[in-house]
């Protein structure tokens, strides 16, 4: 049998155990309320349980992972940072916690004034016209984003413009989304200063092309120092800027994605603006667009008529609806409580800590590791992992590795044109003691490489689960649980 602390919830199961007893009561048919076809012919076998051992169970679970209120969490391009517990209390308000989607306009006036008042917020600091909340993730605000463009185009009669051009270091979302928007992706390479190629681009910009996706700063951890020149050759073009802002937290207060002429662009609230991320969310990704795209964007659209707040689908351009009801209503009250509480000056602090943290981490690393570009970055930095081959060692060594200190590995292998890259975002959140004790552990990884490279290649040695095969669990994944049934053996 396995340990109590290794074992799932199913092998801890005994037949009768329960976390509560209820009073009985008259039973009532369930083909009262659900048709008998659907009903199952047999319980489901969930697992039975005491309370304590629930209790304890899930809170072993909880202390082997790793988290931000646990760790030191530098995952780069995902912007793993502190989430204030008091955005977490106002969003659990019973105000806004207890409304049902359903409920007409005149009775929630409070969620539509947040609602807009966000819209407000959101479009002046990314220097646009209108926003709409309703994209449930960045990856959806994309697509939404793109969607506008495209309905943009057909109606100025150009409905042969089915090209996006994407820069080789963008985020795999981009090339996803485009092809789901009905776009052929065509890659744009990367100069030796890790920006845009613009000879390349110049070549690839065609009257076939509806848009470049741009992620600014990018995913190098890079602000694009031609944007201006860039979004000119599009426009020149007849095509669109979108630019995926899953980066704004290292510019926002500082400038303005439409002052340098990007059209359409989306937030991610997770790494902007401190709302849960992952396994935490659910996400939520608004998108921002300049005036002629406005009648596209999705419906209903929050608007104020007089001093009373309604949503409006009357909108014959819009692309309609992309999500249930009005998006994640949860994390717009967390993200508007973030902005609300810190203010213009605080939101530019953040981004002016963000990037002085990523610059002195960076300082700190750089040597013996290799930076990828080594010029001031933004956000996060890229390190080049290509010469631990030397060592015998590959950046997933290292990774594991970092485990054994006590820390969460940064993004491996991403962005793909560097190679063996570890990317590191530290986030305005953490303290210079973090950082340095992350220096001093990547340091002294180094050094176990060239003392004993096998120490790292066996890690990590501290967790509770080993290396694993992840090929294998990708190519046969076990998805769920079966019981083992032991069998008696003979006396």
């Amino acid at each position: 049998m396995n340990h109590p602390d290794t074992q799932l919830i199913f092998e801890k199961s005994r037949p009768g155990r329960r976390t509560g007893f209820l009073p009985d009561a008259d039973p009532i048919p369930l083909d009262a309320f659900i048709p008998r076809r659907f009903l199952r012919k047999t319980p489901p076998r969930l697992p039975e349980v005491g309370e304590l051992e629930l209790v304890r169970h899930y809170v072993r679970l909880s202390q082997k992972s790793f988290s931000i209120d646990t760790h030191f969490y530098p995952l780069g391009s995902c912007t793993m940072k502190y989430n204030p517990k008091i955005n977490e209390k106002i969003a659990a308000l019973p105000g806004f916690s207890r409304l049902h989607p359903h409920q007409p306009p005149e009775e929630v006036q409070g969620a539509l004034l947040l609602m807009h008042e966000l819209q407000e917020y959101l479009a002046e600091i990314a220097g646009m016209d209108a926003v709409t909340l309703q994209p449930a993730a960045g990856a959806q605000g994309e697509l939404t984003g793109l969607m506008m463009i495209r309905a943009w185009h057909d109606r100025q009669g150009q409905k042969d413009r089915r090209e996006v051009l994407i820069p080789d270091s963008a985020h795999g979302t981009n090339p996803a989304s485009s092809t789901l928007a009905g776009y052929r992706v065509h890659s744009v390479k990367s100069n030796r200063r890790g920006g845009v190629d613009l000879e390349d681009l110049q070549k690839k910009l065609s009257p076939r092309t509806a848009a470049l996706m741009i992620t600014n700063p990018s995913t190098l951890g890079l602000f694009e120092r031609e944007i201006v020149r860039i979004c000119d050759l599009l426009h020149q073009a007849g095509a669109q800027v979108y630019m995926d802002g899953a980066n704004m937290n290292a510019i926002q207060g500082i400038t303005r994605p439409g002052d340098f002429g990007v059209d359409v662009m989306h937030f991610n609230l997770h790494k902007t603006f401190s709302t849960p991320h992952g396994g935490g969310g659910p996400g939520s990704g608004p998108v921002a667009c300049k005036r002629h795209l406005e009648p596209y964007l999705p419906v209903p659209r929050v608007v104020k008529a007089g001093d009373r707040y309604t949503l409006e689908n009357d909108r014959p351009h819009s692309i309609g609806r992309v999500k249930s009801f009005y998006g994640n209503f949860g994390m717009h009250v967390r993200c508007y409580a973030y902005i609300r509480t810190h203010g213009p000056d605080g939101l530019r602090r953040n981004a002016e800590h963000a990037v002085l943290n990523a610059n002195y981490l960076k300082s700190r690393i750089a040597p013996p590791f290799k930076v990828a570009y080594d010029r001031r970055c933004m956000h996060e930095f890229v390190i080049d992992g290509s010469p631990l081959r030397k060592l015998g060692i590959r950046t997933l060594d290292v990774a594991k590795r970092l485990l054994d200190y006590g820390f969460h590995p940064p993004t491996i292998y991403f962005p793909l044109i560097v190679p063996e890259c570890l990317m590191i975002e530290p986030t305005e959140s953490e303290t210079r003691e973090t950082l340095d004790a992350f220096a001093d552990a990547m340091t002294r990884i180094l050094e176990e490489a060239k003392r004993d490279p096998e120490l790292l290649h066996q890690a990590p040695h501290t967790m509770p689960v080993k290396r694993l095969d992840e090929l294998k669990a990708a190519r046969e994944p076990i998805v769920r649980h079966e019981p083992v049934v032991s069998v008696p053996q003979p006396a």
